[in-house]
């Protein structure tokens, strides 16, 4: 059985401009609820108008600290998502965006808190599950060939800081250049799996192993 998400919200007597976002802003809230905060900015008093699940400390009709808005906000009229930290050390990330009246002149600004800390807890103990925390044992990889091949483009992948599905063609010579020099080419199905390593078909792989091989023939003949 579902319950009521108990959403506390505080607003002032709201300038027409704000009465059609406020239903927006609550849904925001209970959606994102008890994790996000909702805030709504008067530009014209540099006031908060409008609070939905606000964090200890906020209130309806404290200073927005906010400077007068750029020029470029007309083009980018939703900034974010930006990092901010909490006096308690909790990361947030957050969005803002500049809400028109009807005349589509900016009259307000709506921002959205969300609190990080429930994420990145997460993602910590995702980290943590099953991680490796022993060295390979040799004897059981020693002679796996595939294994050497997808350890090879992870390695080199993760020394460049290259993402293995945006490779380069430079970057696949070097890999398959690197593999050659390792001897992984001997076995007759090693091109295939260089190719899934590498996401490239076999011919690919056939012709960078020939362009290398090819320059590093080159390199060897006497001037």
């Amino acid at each position: 059985m579902s319950s009521a998400v108990h959403l506390t919200q505080r607003f002032t007597a709201p300038p027409t401009w704000a009465v059609p976002v406020q239903t927006t802003c609550s849904a925001i809230a209970v959606l994102l609820h008890p994790h996000a905060e909702v805030v709504l900015h008067d530009l014209a008093t540099n006031t908060v108008v409008g609070l939905w699940n606000p964090w200890p400390g906020r209130a309806v009709g404290e200073s927005s600290l906010l400077e007068e808005l750029p020029e470029s906000w007309r083009e980018r009229p939703v900034q974010g998502p930006y990092r901010k930290v909490m006096a308690d050390g909790r990361e947030l990330s957050s969005v803002s965006a500049v809400v028109h009246d009807a005349d589509g002149r900016a009259r307000g600004l709506l921002c959205i808190n969300l609190d990080r800390t429930p994420l990145l807890d997460v993602a910590a103990l995702l980290a943590r599950v099953a991680a490796p925390v022993q060295a390979r044992p040799p004897e059981l990889f020693e002679r796996d060939w595939r294994e050497h091949i997808a350890l090879a483009v992870d390695e080199h992948c993760r020394e460049q800081g290259l993402h293995r599905d945006r490779l380069a063609r430079d970057d696949r010579c070097a890999i398959v250049a690197h593999l050659d020099d390792r001897g992984l080419f001997a076995t007759r199905s090693a091109a295939e799996h260089a190719a899934r390593a590498l996401g490239v078909s076999r011919a690919t792989v056939y012709a960078l192993l020939k362009e290398v091989r090819n320059e590093r023939n080159a390199a060897r003949v006497p001037a």
